[in-house]
């Protein structure tokens, strides 16, 4: 792993993260987590509202659950914008440890993808929830508390940098490289 940026370093390279496109862009990573601290990065997988994404420890049972035990579908898909990741991992190949499992070059800021927001990605459907996707230790761990309080403080957490959850609406099949569309 690269050295970690520090706040100064990330907030030099928020106008590129707010410059991603609003209404179309373009699935840039998948990664499947089988296991805690497991990632698969298909190029290609399925999603549904049954099983999330296909091989993910989601359906097996998440931080979040239904009353009756069962893993919420407010947080069955995780996604971080594709810029913003790439300037805190730095190199692609450090994507992943993020633990989301769409990586998209799609403005996800509030103002662009409100909670309801409905995505087309590939065959599938997705729309985004109000439930905050916010850094944890194992994020310290893996790009340092900088990138951290980046993400989860003051524009970071106004902007969603850290991410957003997503439940599918319509199943179907992604792919990296598909377009991204905002449903109107």
């Amino acid at each position: 792993m690269p050295r970690h940026l520090t706040r100064e370093e990330l907030k030099a390279g928020l106008p590129e993260i707010l410059a991603s496109p609003a209404d179309e862009g373009v699935l840039q990573g998948i990664v499947v987590r089988p296991a805690s601290g497991q990632r698969q990065e298909p190029e290609s997988c399925a999603i549904s509202l049954a099983g999330g994404v296909r091989g993910d420890h989601w359906v097996k049972g998440c931080w979040k659950s239904t009353e009756d035990g069962a893993p919420h579908p407010d947080v069955q898909i995780c996604i971080m914008n594709a810029r913003c990741i790439g300037l805190i991992a730095r190199e692609r190949a450090n994507w992943a440890p993020a633990g989301d499992n769409l990586f998209i070059d799609m403005d996800i800021t509030p103002g662009n993808t409100p909670p309801g927001t409905r995505l087309a990605i590939g065959t599938a459907v997705i729309e985004i929830t109000d439930t905050p996707h916010n850094g944890c230790a194992s994020f310290i761990e893996r790009y340092g508390r900088d990138a951290c309080i980046f993400v989860n403080t003051g524009d970071g957490a106004r902007l969603r940098l850290r991410g957003i959850y997503a439940r599918v609406v319509q199943d179907g099949a992604v792919t990296v490289g598909d377009r991204v569309t905002k449903i109107p």
